[in-house]
């Protein structure tokens, strides 16, 4: 389609005759303007959000690594904040006009502290990949030795995977898991004394039992190494006392806000017990790791992501984040063991977290036909390698699933054992193609679809109906 726009002023944005002049803004009421201009003014880009919308909203997502923002957190990222540049750090910014936005950082720093019993925080990373290449950047040098969990057994890209820069600049060694899928920490300390790394990575994607911080700590301590510890899939059970806290145990701890901590996308750092040890270059350890940020690896902070943080580090602060931790929990396992009862291999037979990991080795699904077919019934899971997968990894011969999103739906072990029948009914009843795609029965996809359809329904997203 053809898109006009208005004339425009010459500030070069389009004329906008509802200005008020200096009152003060209120920023509901510009939100629902902005909204209003952006469907007026740019409809095909609105349909297409409108569709995303409503795609979230009639959809049991399942994918462990997304949850559902309060529209609170969203419209942080819609304000005038963003017009702002402010490259630095609250108090030391190389642009006037920061007051405001410095103490929306030291909120956010203050609120990352409390939630996570931190001595520092660093606010301004743009991910957890992007926290996790400042971390590893500042504590080593290009050629040094960086020891991480392998990413078929449930590592991530940036602990050392030949795929990610931490695996072309470092000199990637990595451990593995027991023939069970449990860390073996023995072999991690065989390793560690063999290689004698700079950096060890514990944290993982894809591993869904409790990780001990401490027995990595002391590995770490016994070949002089620091400890990274990444908890981007864990960080809202740490928050809530469901699984051991690094803070204390690791140099360093990075996490994704985006998950578990329900907020927008975005990394934080966090230091505890560490943070005023000496640094490996100058100064303190967390002043190097701010170095590391700004400038080594980014310029200018998105200060609407840092004001969105701080407001679902509110939320996690406050007094239901604990319920719902534990139901994302409670939900976790409830799937866990309905699928079992439907004959499903499970990668370490279970669960401590909000993932379950199948392994669908031996059976006629392959992780990408899985995928497809419980799609296109309203279900998202996604593909994911296992531990010894030989399968490509656009194929793999696994799934992941999370509980994220069904508990901030306010669902229970009951409507999560629910959602695993439905799974367990859809991959039951796919077959494949000669040419590889999923073949589902289409009466058992319009069953399916409908059963979706009235737990969203039934089950709303969280502050979407208004």
């Amino acid at each position: 389609m053809s898109l006009t726009l208005p004339a425009p002023t010459p500030g070069g944005l389009a004329a906008d005759t509802t200005d008020t002049g200096a009152a003060a803004m209120d920023l509901a009421a510009f939100a629902g303007h902005a909204a209003r201009r952006l469907r007026t003014d740019d409809t095909e880009l609105y349909d297409l959000l409108t569709r995303e919308a409503d795609r979230q909203r009639d959809t049991l997502m399942m994918v462990a690594a997304s949850s559902v923002a309060d529209p609170s957190v969203l419209a942080c990222g819609g304000t005038a904040l963003g017009n702002l540049t402010a490259e630095g750090f609250p108090g030391a910014r190389y642009h006037a006009g920061c007051d405001i936005a410095d103490d929306i950082e030291r909120l956010a720093i203050e609120r990352a502290k409390s939630a996570f019993g931190a001595q520092a925080a660093i606010v301004q990373p743009h991910s957890g990949s992007s926290a996790n290449l400042s971390v590893l950047t500042a504590l080593m040098e290009p050629g040094d030795t960086l020891l991480g969990l392998d990413l078929d057994c449930g590592g991530h890209l940036t602990h050392g995977s030949p795929a990610s820069l931490t695996g072309r600049y470092f000199n990637a060694v990595g451990y593995r898991v027991t023939d069970d899928g449990l860390l073996d920490y023995e072999q991690v300390r065989e390793l560690a004394r063999a290689h004698r790394p700079k950096v060890i990575v514990c944290g993982a994607s894809a591993y869904p039992r409790t990780i001990d911080f401490s027995r990595f700590r002391e590995i770490a301590d016994e070949v002089g190494a620091y400890l990274l510890a990444d908890i981007s899939h864990i960080a809202g059970l740490v928050a809530a006392g469901l699984h051991p806290s690094p803070i204390d145990h690791a140099h360093a701890v990075t996490t994704s806000t985006y998950k578990q901590l329900y907020g927008p996308r975005g990394g934080l750092i966090l230091l505890g017990r560490e943070a005023n040890a000496p640094g490996p270059h100058r100064g303190t350890l967390a002043a190097t790791l701010r170095r590391s940020v700004f400038p080594a690896t980014q310029g200018t902070p998105d200060l609407t992501s840092v004001a969105a943080k701080a407001r679902a580090l509110g939320f996690v602060a406050g007094p239901s984040f604990a319920a719902l931790a534990q139901r994302l929990a409670d939900d976790a396992r409830a799937i866990a063991e309905r699928l079992q009862q439907h004959g499903m291999r499970l990668v370490t037979g279970g669960t401590d977290t909000h993932m379950v990991l199948v392994d669908l080795r031996g059976t006629h699904l392959t992780g990408d036909v899985a995928e497809a077919a419980l799609e296109s019934c309203g279900i998202v899971v996604n593909r994911n390698r296992v531990p010894g997968d030989t399968t490509p990894v656009r194929v793999t011969s696994g799934l992941r699933i999370g509980t994220n999103s069904l508990a901030a739906r306010g669902m229970g072990p009951d409507q999560a054992a629910a959602c695993a029948d439905l799974l367990a009914r859809v991959m039951a009843a796919t077959s494949v193609a000669p040419d590889g795609a999923a073949v589902l029965d289409p009466t058992v996809r319009t069953a399916v679809r409908a059963e979706v359809a009235e737990l969203c329904a039934r089950y709303p997203l969280p502050g979407y109906r208004y």
